[in-house]
């Protein structure tokens, strides 16, 4: 892993990455919630391939329940025009890679890798400047973001249980991209163990030991409301994501008391249930309180000031994913099919949320990712066809 001011070459990022897996990394890519009645496999067991084909692309929701390791690069194209035949040839590697066809996974099973290709607002712009994804980031406070980190015009995200895919197959690709594309930057990631939630669900902790992606669009019409883009045509079946690395303070985090930090998230640390009380899948009742009058879900409490009802926005699918370099924190990943869902949200956690005074923003972008495909409709052709 390397920081974002120093464009590592691919050759330079397959030994290293090689060797953050090597000690150990493991991240995951998928749904924060598991489907009723799916539990998580066992370590031994073989995982199942995903399509790589289909409506949407795999990486989103798909597979459940989330894989262990998720890499993210994040680059540039030299020439937008380009886009449509680059994302053609990067859908029919994914094609070849997923199905274990590609003599480039060096003679590694695919499993249940999965990879998942967004576009940047400029190379949106290029296909029209109203569509869903054309809109960049806004600053926000608590950024410390160098210029190669902020932005981007080409996403993609590797994901597998099998830690020795993520250095071959992000090195296929962007060998296939060759001198098409600018690397900015790439994060590693690891992923908490999904622990029951209720309702036949799981989410992971996250590296401040809460519970996290608890509320979310988990349901199918959750998701065809607040996830999947309906239109216009040519992003149909897309959704938008937001990636933010975010360094954490952990020492000063892990000096509060147990009751101080569920505070600064209004659940309890053990189990997720809100400090209004019920359980681990119950809404936090926000106007609860005590016999002296005091809210039992401060006001500051992140579950106050991101709840998407408080903010009156849809739901997002969040993801927390641990990072190590190029230094302790996390990495954040939104999917929502509106971009306000989030800038709204950050907006609103930015005036009080307690969360906050322990995160220092250092990477941050916004992609459309695209619809799915398939061999009739290559990757990207409704967009730049």
């Amino acid at each position: 892993m390397h920081r974002a001011d120093q464009h590592p070459s691919r050759r330079t990022f397959l030994d290293v990455t090689g060797a953050m897996v090597a000690a150990g990394l493991t991240a995951g890519c998928t749904s924060d919630s598991a489907q009723p009645g799916r539990h998580a496999p066992s370590a031994a067991a073989t995982p199942m391939p995903v399509p790589a084909t289909g409506r949407h692309q795999a990486g989103v929701t798909l597979p459940q329940p989330a894989q262990p390791n998720l890499l993210a690069v994040v680059a540039d194209l030299a020439t937008p025009a380009a886009a449509g035949p680059l994302l053609a040839e990067l859908g029919q590697a994914i094609r070849t890679l997923t199905t274990g066809t590609d003599p480039r996974l060096l003679g590694l099973p695919p499993g249940d890798l999965t990879v998942t290709v967004g576009v940047g607002p400029r190379l949106v712009r290029t296909a029209g400047a109203a569509l869903p994804g054309a809109a960049d980031l806004p600053p926000f406070s608590r950024e410390r973001i160098a210029p190669p980190a902020r932005g981007g015009d080409l996403l993609v995200q590797v994901c597998a249980s099998d830690p020795l895919l993520l250095p071959v197959v992000a090195a296929a690709l962007l060998g296939q991209a060759g001198d098409r594309i600018h690397e900015r930057w790439r994060q590693s990631a690891r992923r908490g163990t999904n622990v029951p939630v209720g309702n036949g669900l799981t989410a992971p902790r996250n590296p401040l030991g809460f519970i996290d992606g608890i509320v979310g669009p988990h349901t199918t019409a959750e998701q065809q409301r607040d996830l999947w883009l309906s239109g216009p045509p040519a992003v149909a079946g897309g959704t938008l994501a937001v990636l933010r690395r975010m360094e954490l303070d952990l020492p000063r985090f892990a000096a509060l008391s147990v009751a101080e930090q569920e505070a600064v998230f209004g659940r309890r640390r053990a189990t997720g249930v809100p400090l209004s009380g019920g359980t681990v899948a119950t809404n936090p009742e926000l106007g609860a309180k005590t016999p002296d009058g005091r809210y039992l879900v401060p006001a500051d409490a992140h579950v106050r000031r991101a709840n998407p009802t408080v903010v009156g926005t849809g739901l997002m699918l969040r993801r927390s994913y641990s990072t190590d370099e190029p230094a302790p924190g996390l990495l954040f990943i939104s999917f929502q099919n509106d971009l306000r869902t989030f800038t709204a949200t950050l907006t609103h956690m930015d005036t009080s949320d307690a969360l906050l005074q322990f995160t220092t923003t250092t990477a941050s972008a916004t992609f459309l990712i695209l619809p799915g495909f398939d061999r009739q409709h290559p990757l990207g052709s409704r967009l730049f066809g």
